[in-house]
C-alpha cells in the first residue's frame, strides 16, 4: 500500500512538475528570461525523479537515466539566481564554461552506452569493468561538489546583492535553502545505498523532489513574480515621476496645526504609507509625538483613524495605477503591495469598503471606459 502511495505521489507530481515547466514558458504572466531557466531546472529535477523511480534497464530511457543531468541543473539553478539579481557574472566570459562539465560527461556517456549495447566501437570497454566503475564513481562525487559549490555561491551572490528588494530576497534564499535540503537528503541516499544496501532515504529524495513541483508553484514562481511585478511598477513609477501625480490634500483651517500640517507632507513628499510594516509608532516617532496625542489630533481634525487616514492615500495610489492602461500588464496583488499593503486579502478588503467594488473591477471600467 505504501509503494501505491509513493508511485501515485510520483507520478502525480511528474505531472504538476510538467506542467509548471511548459507554463512558465508560454504563460505571459510568468515568462521572462529567469523564468526559462527555472523552468528547464525543474523539468530536469521532474525528469530526473521520474527516470530513477521508473529504472528503465534497456533502450533510449536508460541512456537517457545515465546522463549526468545534476551538472546541467546546477548550472541553470545558478544562472537563475544570477538573473534575478541582475548580477554582473551574467556578462563574464568565463561564465559559459559553467556548463563544460554537462557537456563533456554528456558525450562520454553516450560513447559508453553506444558502446555498451551496441559494440559500435568493439573497444576493450566493459560496463562492469574497474575503469568505467570508477569513472561513475568519479563523476558521482564531482557532481555533487559542483551542485554544493554553485549552490552556496548562489545564496552568497543573493544575500550580498545590494539591488534587490528584502521580499525578492526572502523568496530567493528560500528556494536556495530548499535545494540545500535536497542536496543533503541526496548525500544521505548515496551514503545509505552504500553501506546499508537499503532505499528509504531515496524514496524520501523522491518525495521531496516531487513536493518541490507543488512549493515552486506557489512560492518560487507565483509569490516571487508578484514581488518582480511590484518591482517593475516602482521603478516605473520613480523613472518617470508619475508619484507625484497624486493630488496634494488641501490644509483648511480647521485642521492647520503644526502635527498635521507635517503629517500630510509626509505622506505627499515622502509617500510613507507606501511602507506596509508603517505603524502609529513610526508615525508618532517622526513627528515628534505621542501614539494617544497623535491619534487624538487626527481623529479631532480630521475625523478619521490613523489606519483609516493612511489607507487612504493607498487606496488612492492603487486607483492610479488600476486606472492607468500602462499598468494593466501587471497584477492586481502586485498593484496592492505597490500602494503599500501587506497582503493581498488586506487589500481586497480595504479596497472594497472604501470604494465598494474590488480591485479587479475597477480596473475592468477603466478598460470599457
Amino acid at each position: 500500500m505504501n509503494k501505491i502511495i509513493l508511485d501515485f505521489v510520483i507520478v502525480a507530481s511528474g505531472v504538476i512538475g510538467y506542467f509548471i515547466s511548459i507554463s512558465l514558458v508560454t504563460t505571459s504572466f510568468y515568462k521572462n528570461r529567469a523564468n526559462n531557466y527555472l523552468s528547464l531546472s525543474l523539468f530536469l529535477l521532474t525528469s530526473m525523479t521520474l527516470l530513477e523511480w521508473y529504472d528503465p534497464e534497456e533502450g533510449i530511457f536508460e541512456l537517457l537515466q545515465s546522463i549526468m543531468w545534476e551538472f546541467l541543473v546546477a548550472a541553470t539553478v545558478f544562472t537563475y539566481f544570477l538573473l534575478q539579481i541582475q548580477h554582473k557574472h551574467l556578462k563574464k566570459n568565463w561564465y559559459k564554461w559553467l556548463y563544460f562539465p554537462f557537456f563533456s560527461t554528456l558525450i562520454i556517456e553516450v560513447f559508453l552506452h553506444l558502446d555498451f549495447n551496441f559494440n559500435l566501437y568493439n573497444s576493450s570497454f566493459e560496463e562492469e569493468g574497474y575503469a568505467v566503475q570508477l569513472f561513475y564513481s568519479l563523476e558521482d562525487g564531482l557532481s555533487f561538489l559542483y551542485n554544493v559549490v554553485l549552490i552556496f555561491w548562489g545564496r552568497n551572490l543573493i544575500n550580498r546583492s545590494n539591488d534587490i528588494s528584502k521580499a525578492k530576497r526572502r523568496w530567493l534564499l528560500r528556494l536556495n535553502l530548499f535545494l540545500i535540503c535536497i542536496i543533503a537528503i541526496w548525500l544521505l541516499s548515496n551514503l545509505e545505498d552504500d553501506l546499508l544496501d537499503s532505499k528509504y532515504t531515496t524514496n524520501f529524495l523522491r518525495i521531496v523532489l516531487s513536493f518541490l513541483s507543488w512549493w515552486i508553484l506557489y512560492y518560487g514562481v507565483f509569490k516571487l513574480q508578484i514581488v518582480v511585478q511590484k518591482d517593475e511598477i516602482h521603478q516605473y513609477l520613480t523613472l518617470v515621476g508619475a508619484n507625484s501625480a497624486q493630488t496634494k490634500k488641501r490644509i483648511n483651517k480647521a485642521t492647520s496645526s503644526k502635527i498635521i500640517t507635517e503629517l500630510y507632507a509626509l505622506m505627499d513628499e515622502e509617500k510613507l504609507y507606501k511602507n506596509p510594516l508603517l505603524n502609529r509608532l513610526d508615525l508618532a516617532t517622526r513627528l515628534g509625538t505621542s501614539e494617544g496625542y497623535l491619534s487624538q489630533v487626527i481623529n479631532q481634525e480630521i475625523n478619521k483613524s490613523i489606519i483609516q487616514f493612511v489607507n487612504e492615500y493607498r487606496i488612492e495610489a492603487a486607483k492610479e495605477l488600476l486606472n492607468d492602461p500602462v499598468f494593466n500588464k501587471y497584477s492586481v496583488e502586485a498593484i496592492g503591495m505597490e500602494a503599500g499593503f501587506k497582503s493581498k486579502s488586506a487589500f481586497y478588503s480595504t479596497f472594497n469598503t472604501n470604494t465598494g467594488i474590488s480591485p479587479g473591477a475597477c480596473r475592468k471600467l477603466q478598460k470599457t471606459s
